[in-house]
């Protein structure tokens, strides 16, 4: 019986240990006395019951494993009571199955009287080995935990918002020395996010993973420190599809993403810069992005149309086919055509949504926009009216969740095949009130209907209409 009893209590203890703190205090106090009144004529019982002395363990992810102690927890040194019953073999029998009870209730709540609750590891690894993530939150991070996630695929690794500058003693290893290592790894989607990162830290970083079969990289809230390194004669770095850049400042002004380019294997297909510092580019050094097909600089409030004139560099992305542009800072679709002609691109796709659209001036210059655009997205922009000079043709043209309070006369849009008006006060007079702020992109209101804008980023979402998701 005590054999199958014990497997319960370690099962049970996560429920047990959730008991209130005096109510716990109570109960331990008299098992503890109970127990003590009945330690020597049950020793011997105790001994036979394997692992009742000690039961340890370790955790993995998010269940909690005990370890289970019977010394130095006040339950000794007591002598057994003198016996209640009459005299004889009657009450013999009745003391015995007095003893054996408490014991069996012991069994029961022994991780209550000795538990302690192993200390959380930075790092945690799903079930499956699939996803790994490690926040080094502590003054003095067991950075070596990190080594858990050798077998993930997918890695997440937040530094606390401290200095990495510790690691730079390594940063003139040759890669070639761990490279079977890095090639065995099975990470394809790494995220590093909350640190203070060296500039030459980075290129020793993206050096190694150049080794790797790593296609997704998100370098997100870091700092970058210090002159960058020489640049490399070859690009050796990770042959990467998706490059996510979110808050990362650069100590190299302008010239941050020539010089991140410069590690990057051809190939890139999605570049996704949001609350850049800065987001002006050294277009004369810049590589071109021969395979970039799409750019999304969401999330970028202080963008405005003349800074997009600046980012689009002229000539640098000449497979581009969508072009995100969510809570930008954009003013009028007009000023996006006139940016984009400078550039010479011609997406398929252009997302304008979760701006505070106007329309445009009168006498502004005119602008012939690309004749490959055929989807536009200008949804939660806060329009009264369609504003003039669009494509003359469209397939796509989504206007859901603005400010019209009449339905569009066919003179005032483009020839379009799916037309969405959802959301608008001449169909929903409540619809005015989802657009008190319309350039959170992050925020999805009550009128949103479509998949296009539930649960999904910008980035995804244009990944999904041009079929370019890898």
């Amino acid at each position: 019986m005590p054999y199958k009893i014990l497997p319960v209590t370690v099962l049970a203890t996560s429920f047990i240990a959730k008991l209130p703190g005096r109510v716990l205090t109570a109960w331990n106090s008299w098992v503890a006395e109970r127990w003590g009144s009945y330690q020597g004529s049950q020793r011997k019982e105790q001994s036979d019951i394997p692992g009742l002395h000690k039961l340890s363990g370790r955790q993995r992810g998010q269940i909690r494993v005990w370890s289970l102690q019977t010394s130095g927890c006040g339950c000794a040194g007591r002598k057994p009571e003198p016996s209640l019953s009459p005299p004889g073999r009657r009450g013999s029998e009745h003391q015995t199955t007095m003893v054996r009870a408490p014991c069996l209730l012991l069994l029961l709540l022994l991780p209550v009287l000795c538990v302690s609750e192993i200390a959380l590891e930075p790092c945690e690894v799903d079930d499956d080995d699939f996803r790994c993530f490690c926040n080094f939150t502590d003054p003095q991070p067991e950075w070596s935990s990190a080594f858990q996630c050798i077998s993930a695929v997918e890695v997440e690794i937040h530094g606390g918002g401290r200095s990495l500058e510790q690691f730079l003693k390594g940063a003139d290893t040759d890669p070639k020395e761990y490279a079977d290592m890095v090639k065995a790894l099975r990470v394809r989607r790494l995220t590093v996010a909350s640190a203070q990162v060296p500039a030459v830290l980075v290129g020793a970083f993206l050096r190694a993973l150049g080794y790797s079969r790593l296609k997704e990289l998100t370098l997100q809230d870091l700092e970058v420190t210090g002159a960058a390194p020489p640049p490399p004669l070859d690009a050796t770095g990770p042959a990467l599809s998706t490059l996510i850049l979110r808050n990362v400042s650069w100590a190299t002004g302008g010239a941050w993403l020539t010089e991140l380019h410069q590690w990057l294997k051809p190939g890139l297909k999605v570049l996704h810069i949001a609350q850049a510092h800065p987001l002006a580019f050294a277009c004369a050094q810049l590589r071109t992005f021969h395979a970039l097909t799409t750019l999304d600089l969401s999330d970028n409030p202080r963008l405005g149309e003349h800074g997009l004139t600046a980012a689009l560099c002229p000539h640098k992305f000449p497979a581009l086919r969508a072009l995100v542009l969510r809570n930008a800072g954009i003013e009028t679709p007009n000023g996006v055509c006139l940016a984009m002609a400078v550039a010479g691109v011609q997406p398929q796709h252009l997302d304008l949504s979760r701006n505070s659209l106007r329309v445009t001036a009168p006498g502004a210059p005119g602008c012939v926009w690309p004749s490959t655009l055929n989807s536009l997205n200008l949804s939660f922009a806060g329009l009264e009216q369609v504003p003039k000079g669009l494509p003359a043709r469209l397939s796509v043209l989504d206007l859901r969740c603005n400010r019209l309070n009449r339905e569009p006369r066919p003179e005032e849009l483009p020839k379009v095949s799916n037309l969405t008006l959802d959301g608008n006060p001449f169909l929903d007079p409540e619809a005015p009130n989802y657009q008190e702020d319309p350039t959170k992109s992050g925020v999805v209101p009550a009128c949103a209907h479509s998949a296009l804008a539930v649960g999904m980023s910008g980035t995804f979402a244009v990944l999904q209409r041009v079929g370019g998701f890898v």
